[in-house]
């Protein structure tokens, strides 16, 4: 790994794509703007609606040609990287097709986090494998992303100039088998864009960020949502930057937030090597 000046911003989106796109740039802007050179948006951050996000859905670009009528979240995702000289890990998007090409079923979509070089090509994608179908004791009550959502099935470890960045979206977070196969498979950061529920997100969201990156030796970058979204629909917010010890390296409340950290590899080295966890397993992952 190599040190590396990183971003997580914080959002509060609504219904407009075309508004939340046009914050969601300001705010890479920013990002950039202040040294990052790997940028983190949160989970839906182009569309956020009590109703999903089906009606916005996108056909997946799998060439990386992108059709501005036709993929007009993937191609502002693409511009921006290469505009910015960034890479972008752009939270969650929905498209319409797995990551083959082939069709979704029914009027499901995959939730998918994108990752785009500074050239503004894919390097990698991740289907949301874990869904939120969950009663919470909030103004919404009762989740269930399944209806529609399809989930994926495929762990995705992607190469960057720096290091290894394991990918994952929001629900996961509370599956540590999921991150400890990504370290394993050699990620050295992990990216958690969120929508973590105002409810949910108090009670444990910065818990489960500290143990995920000391179980596994990782950094963790984690782009929430935070704020009112609607009259049933909070989120927390507190977008956080962790180091492989635990420690809080940078940090946000709620609202529109840009946070920045600079990642030192010899501080990954040093804790790995004096608390050499993933070689000391005994029990399979």
């Amino acid at each position: 790994m190599k040190n590396l000046c990183v971003a997580a911003v914080q959002m509060v989106s609504g219904e407009s794509v075309t508004e939340n796109l046009s914050q969601a740039y300001k705010l890479l802007k920013e990002a950039a703007e202040r040294g990052a050179k790997l940028i983190l948006l949160p989970e839906n951050f182009a569309h956020f609606s009590d109703k999903g996000s089906f009606s916005v859905a996108e056909p997946f670009c799998i060439s990386g040609k992108t059709n501005t009528d036709r993929q007009p979240i993937q191609h502002a995702l693409a511009s921006w990287a290469e505009e910015l000289g960034i890479w972008l890990v752009a939270g969650s998007i929905p498209l319409l097709e797995r990551a083959d090409g082939s069709p979704t079923e029914g009027k499901r979509s995959r939730s998918a986090c994108l990752l785009f070089g500074d050239q503004g090509t894919l390097m990698a994608r991740y289907d949301k494998i874990h869904l939120f179908d969950v009663e919470v004791e909030d103004a919404t009550g009762s989740y269930r992303e399944s209806a529609s959502i399809e989930p994926g099935n495929e762990p995705c470890v992607a190469t960057s100039p720096w290091g290894a960045l394991g990918l994952s979206i929001c629900f996961d977070l509370r599956f540590p088998e999921l991150y400890r196969q990504l370290a394993i498979a050699g990620a050295e950061i992990f990216l958690v864009p969120a929508a973590f529920t105002h409810t949910t997100g108090r009670a444990h969201w910065m818990t489960l960020l500290q143990a995920c990156a000391i179980e596994n030796g990782c950094f963790v970058i984690a782009a929430n949502q935070g704020g009112i979204h609607s009259e049933k629909r909070r989120t927390w917010g507190h977008s956080a930057i962790i180091d492989p010890w635990g420690e809080i390296l940078a940090g946000a409340g709620e609202g529109e937030a840009v946070i920045t950290a600079t990642l030192e590899a010899e501080k990954l080295t040093n804790i790995r090597r004096q608390m050499p966890l993933l070689s000391m397993r005994q029990l399979g992952i």
